[in-house]
C-alpha cells in the first residue's frame, strides 16, 4: 500500500515521504495512529504543507544556526504556565513541545521540538530551568525557562 508519512517513523522515513508498506502494517499501525495517510492525488497538497512546516523549523547552515542561537539566548520572558498542586508539583509535566510553544509565544524563532535537550526528561516542578537547544553539531543555545503556576 502506498502511503504518505505525516510524521517521522523509525526505519521507514521522514514526514512527507511516499513509502510502500505491507497492507497490514498500514491498516493496523500507521493509519490508526495518524502516522501516515493514503497516497491520493489530493494528498499531494498535504505533502507540500508538511514540507513547508519543516522548512520553517530547519536549520540551514552554520551561520543560520548562530543567528537562531543569538535570538534564543536574547529571550528573557520564556514562561510556561501550568496547573499545580499547592506543594508546587505539576499536574502532568512540561514537555519539549510546551517549551517550543513558550519560546514562540515569547517572540523567539520557530524550532523543532526534537532539538530541545532537557537534562532530566520532563519538568515536574515549578521553578527556573535552563533548557539546552541543540541547533547544530557544535551550536547549542541555553534558554532560561520559568515554570509557574497558572
Amino acid at each position: 500500500m502506498k502511503l504518505i508519512l505525516t510524521t517521522a517513523v523509525d526505519h521507514l522515513g521522514a514526514p512527507g515521504e511516499i513509502v510502500e508498506v505491507k497492507d497490514g502494517y498500514a491498516r493496523n499501525y500507521l493509519l490508526p495512529r495518524g502516522l501516515a495517510i493514503v497516497a491520493t492525488p489530493g494528498a499531494e497538497k498535504q505533502i507540500l504543507a508538511i514540507q513547508r512546516a519543516q522548512a520553517d523549523r530547519a536549520i540551514r547552515d552554520a551561520e543560520h544556526a548562530q543567528e537562531v542561537k543569538e535570538a534564543l539566548e536574547a529571550l528573557e520572558n520564556v514562561k510556561v504556565a501550568v496547573k499545580t498542586a499547592e506543594s508546587g508539583k505539576l499536574f502532568g509535566s512540561v514537555t519539549a513541545a510546551d517549551i517550543v510553544a513558550a519560546i514562540e509565544q515569547a517572540g523567539g524563532p520557530k524550532i523543532d521540538k526534537h532539538t530541545i535537550a532537557m537534562s532530566k526528561g520532563h519538568i515536574k516542578k515549578v521553578g527556573d530551568y535552563n533548557v539546552t537547544v541543540e541547533l547544530a553539531q557544535d551550536v547549542k543555545a541555553s534558554v532560561p525557562v520559568v515554570v509557574e503556576a497558572e
